[in-house]
């Protein structure tokens, strides 16, 4: 490398920086397959039978996919020690730095009962562990009491009871299902590498995971679903998006979840994820926000036509109307992001742990300058 290349040259965009098999982004077809599977497939099938494709790269049979079920939900219960450190929490800490500081002091089993490897099950652990702690911290902020258990044969639904105390209807834990699925792997996307970087040390699964988190809640990563559905909300309603985007193009300010930095056509996230939207956002405050984050993909697509250019949003974009629709705070949308990212995290952990080796990267030292004279 020479003296006088860009610094842009360092941010390792296109750059390979290993191999996998979880995962494949074809972003100049807009595509997304995890094992080789299309994600157009995958959206619609059973959750279960999802993760263990990701995490063993196999499909499970029914009586597997029940088995996984039982065993998230006996496990997505917090113990009397984690509740305790829960409540020593200040109360405005946001989720996402709550589970990234819960994840690490998890109580693991030292026995594995799945079959596929205490590795292997300590992920799954944390990951049932994840969905207590969200509904927990949502039952904490609302002044409810947290609440012990729910349905044992299938997660969200699970899930859903812990959070609002009542079983949800057959389409909300579809609806979170397929959101789910869609948002679990996603190749080395900056979460995903930074564990893996940290599993690159030989630390421990808890210690990857929460590395992960970290990353996971910035605005430039997965903070982006609840900057769009915030920047909804301040838009207030469908017939302002086109002057909001105007003014933020004059302004060059960035229109949170528009555009991907893989995708050079539509997310395909999103393509699966803005149909199921519009038929789950019926009340009138949910499709309000829906209606106006459709009109700001439409004036950004004008926009952008004029200049000789294309956009299109990107599934932060929509999932945010998803989660609002299920009674979620904004601040919590990124959590669900982890809950579902989770299971790639695990597979990634597996996958770079049967050959491990430390991740140590090279900088070019640049003497800082000295000041001018007076």
């Amino acid at each position: 490398m020479t003296d006088n290349e860009n610094l842009e040259s360092f941010d390792l965009a296109g750059v390979i920086v290993g191999e996998t098999a979880i995962s494949d982004v074809d972003g100049a077809a807009g595509r997304l397959s995890y094992r080789g599977v299309d994600i157009v497939d995958l959206a619609e099938r059973p959750f279960a039978e999802v993760v263990w494709l990701v995490l063993f790269g196999e499909t499970p049979d029914a009586a597997r996919q029940a088995q996984l079920n039982r065993f998230l939900c006996q496990h997505a219960r917090l113990t009397l020690e984690e509740r305790q450190v829960l409540k020593l929490l200040p109360q405005h800490l946001h989720p996402m730095l709550m589970l990234q500081g819960m994840v690490p002091l998890i109580e693991l089993p030292e026995a594995e009962t799945l079959g596929v490897g205490l590795d292997a099950e300590h992920g799954l652990v944390i990951a049932a562990k994840i969905s207590a702690l969200i509904a927990a911290w949502y039952r904490r902020e609302q002044g409810l009491s947290p609440l012990g258990g729910g349905p044992d044969d299938n997660f969200h639904q699970h899930f859903l009871t812990l959070l609002h105390g009542q079983v949800p209807d057959a389409d909300a834990v579809r609806i979170l299902d397929a959101t789910q699925i869609l948002q679990m792997e996603h190749s080395f996307n900056a979460g995903t590498f930074a564990g893996r970087v940290c599993a690159s040390t030989l630390a421990p699964i808890q210690s990857v995971i929460s590395a992960s988190i970290g990353t996971l809640y910035g605005r430039l990563h997965g903070g982006a679903d609840q900057a769009a559905l915030e920047m909804a909300q301040s838009i207030g309603a469908p017939e302002k998006a086109a002057a909001y985007v105007a003014q933020c193009l004059a302004e060059k300010t960035k229109i949170m979840g528009m555009g991907h930095r893989e995708y050079r056509t539509v997310d395909p996230r999103a393509k699966l994820l803005k149909p199921m939207a519009m038929n789950l956002c019926n009340d009138p405050d949910s499709r309000r926000l829906l209606d106006t984050l459709i009109a700001v993909e439409q004036a950004c697509q004008q926009e952008f036509a004029t200049r000789g250019k294309e956009i299109w949003a990107n599934v932060e974009f929509y999932k945010g109307a998803v989660f609002h629709n299920l009674g979620l705070p904004t601040h919590f949308f990124t959590a669900m992001f982890a809950m579902a990212r989770v299971y790639g995290y695990i597979a990634h952990y597996l996958e770079f742990s049967r050959e491990s080796r430390l991740i140590r990267p090279r900088a070019r030292y640049v003497p800082a300058r000295e000041p001018a004279m007076a």
